[in-house]
């Protein structure tokens, strides 16, 4: 697991002054992968909140190496640099040891850039892909995403007379990821601190392609008080609506398993988002929400041995 002091005693390589909104967690997500980052990493960032607000020309808030590319490529541009380096490795041009890191929002990774994430880590690139995953299009105006959750209510499935939110379950992305057969996937929450830190520290050891898919607030768009961020991300795993594990060599592993599995409405009351469901006429779509997430979990854990 992720040691605190010797974290505590590394350099930031993402700092103060960006314009992210307070409670944001993609700004603390951000900084606890770098700080995992154990050898000098080149970053990728794809539009999106992350990119914009990090960004304000003139200024940066990253202290590595950092390359913006469109909503959709963030994957291509990782893996252009990285076979770079390895062929001025090869040359003996270089001859330290440096990591590559993207990230990309859910719309920038489940949707427009699912077909790079895909062709680069069947290539075998070595490189992290980092979602942060606030489950909509938070920076071009709320819109739903293939990774929004079933009743969250967006701009574009907005929650009234005709429909009650997004109407249709998220995508499983890390499965998706885990079907290519790369060496390392894991989902992790901003909640959970060295959880995620440990799986990035094993994830940029791994010679291949690693993928992280990280559960990430939006005080905006899912509409909470910016100080419950983590206590959310914690919630998530607690309800098991968004559990933690990892995926080594095709070995499901679970990394987190509440005592006590909560109830999903103790996560989705939190959020103005869903705040429609507690109408009495939606009671049965709670109840659906429930059930899934009840399945979910109990084929999560025949996965990783631990019915």
């Amino acid at each position: 697991m992720a040691n605190l002091k010797e974290l505590s005693e590394r350099k930031e390589l993402l700092v103060g002054g960006h314009r992210l909104c307070p409670g944001c967690a993609a700004g603390i997500i951000a900084r606890q992968v770098l700080l995992a980052a154990k050898e000098p990493v080149v970053v990728v960032t794809s539009t999106g909140c992350l990119e914009v607000a990090t960004t304000i020309f003139p200024y940066s808030a990253w202290k590595v190496p950092w390359f913006h590319n469109a909503f959709e490529n963030a994957a291509s541009t990782i893996s252009g640099i990285e076979a770079a380096y390895r062929s001025l490795k090869r040359k003996g041009k270089i001859d330290k040891e440096i990591r590559f890191i993207a990230f990309g929002g859910d719309g920038g990774t489940y949707d427009i850039g699912l077909q790079a994430l895909s062709g680069a880590v069947e290539r075998g690139h070595r490189f992290l892909y980092i979602c942060y995953n606030n489950q909509a299009y938070m920076n071009t105006g709320i819109q739903r995403s293939s990774a929004t959750p079933k009743g969250a209510s967006t701009t574009t499935a907005p929650a009234g007379t005709v429909i009650p939110g997004k109407i249709q379950f998220r995508k499983d992305l890390t499965r998706i990821m885990v079907a290519h057969q790369i060496p390392y996937a894991a989902t992790a929450t901003a909640g959970k601190w060295n959880d995620l830190i440990t799986k990035v520290e094993k994830a940029l050891a791994t010679d291949g392609p690693s993928f992280m898919d990280i559960l990430s607030s939006c005080r905006l768009g899912w509409g909470h008080p910016p100080e419950q961020t983590l206590t959310i991300g914690r919630l998530a795993a607690d309800t098991c609506f968004w559990p933690l594990y990892e995926v080594v060599a095709g070995e499901y592993h679970l990394t987190y398993k509440p005592k006590k599995k909560r109830p999903v409405t103790e996560w989705l009351k939190t959020q103005a988002r869903f705040k429609h469901l507690f109408k009495p006429e939606n009671k049965g779509l709670i109840d659906t929400i429930q059930n899934y997430v009840d399945e979910q979990w109990q084929k999560l854990l025949k996965l990783c041995g631990e019915e």
